[in-house]
């Protein structure tokens, strides 16, 4: 499903969508994690901004 860039606002600016490339290069390049990492961290974790920065970080780490 493409992202609503209708849409606007917290509500949509709280996920990262999987499906939107943008979004995914965004959520890499601000974690420093690969494309790859970053597909894996939303099918893993769902799409909640909140909880992808959190595992984001915990990846960096390790």
């Amino acid at each position: 499903m493409a992202d609503n860039k209708q849409n606007v606002g917290e509500p949509d600016r709280s996920r990262v969508s999987g499906s939107e490339d943008y979004e995914l290069r965004y959520f890499a390049d601000k974690h420093g994690i690969s494309m790859d990492q970053a597909r894996e961290l939303v099918a893993k974790h769902g799409n909640q901004r909140e909880e992808l920065d959190a595992a984001a970080e915990r990846l960096k780490k390790h």
